[in-house]
């Protein structure tokens, strides 16, 4: 379970409570002429990325580290969420997560510093969904578990309880606790 020193466990104390915040970017604009990575949040996103934001802040969800699709939208939803949630996270963007499959974003997961206690992605469907279905562990949330699998509206988000240390993310290894819109 341990990775590291930071990890470590002391006889007869509670692991360190680990969680995972999969969020879909919100409503983007379709501007004509402007390519898929460049489509910048509509009035709307912008709302629901400020909604989102309140709503994490309210539950005490503050990242310490976001992994982050290169695309504006993304980074616009991830600004605002900051922003209105007073989140003071570690940044990593990455042309991964906007590329990224199920499987390619778990492995990009696993490589998250052992020290994080609360991260989130801010990435694009079918992605964010699929990996919330693929880490959900038996004694998940039903209602969560067949959201994930018919798939995630703009600006939902996924709240998931990780097993182990991030290096051990992998298929049915977190619980899927909820999932919610703005």
């Amino acid at each position: 379970m341990a990775d590291d020193e930071t990890d470590a466990v002391q006889p007869g104390a509670a692991p360190p409570t680990r969680t995972l915040l999969l969020l879909r970017h919100a409503k983007a604009d379709r501007p004509h002429g402007v390519v898929d990575h460049e489509r910048p949040l509509s009035l709307e996103g912008r709302r629901q990325a400020a909604q989102v934001g309140a709503r994490w802040a309210a539950a005490g969800l503050l990242p310490d580290v976001v992994w982050c699709s290169s695309a504006l939208r993304t980074r616009q939803t991830w600004e605002l969420v900051a922003r209105s949630s007073g989140a003071e996270a570690r940044l990593l963007l990455s042309d991964d997560v906007y590329d990224a499959g199920a499987a390619d974003l778990v492995e990009l997961l696993r490589t998250t510093p052992a020290d994080a206690r609360t991260v989130a992605v801010v990435g694009h469907e079918p992605s964010i969904s699929t990996v919330s279905a693929v880490l959900a562990a038996l004694g998940s949330d039903p209602a969560a578990v067949a959201q994930v699998r018919a798939g995630v509206p703009t600006a939902a988000w996924s709240v998931l309880r990780p097993y182990d240390g991030w290096s051990e993310l992998g298929r049915g290894r977190a619980r899927l606790l909820a999932v919610h819109r703005p």
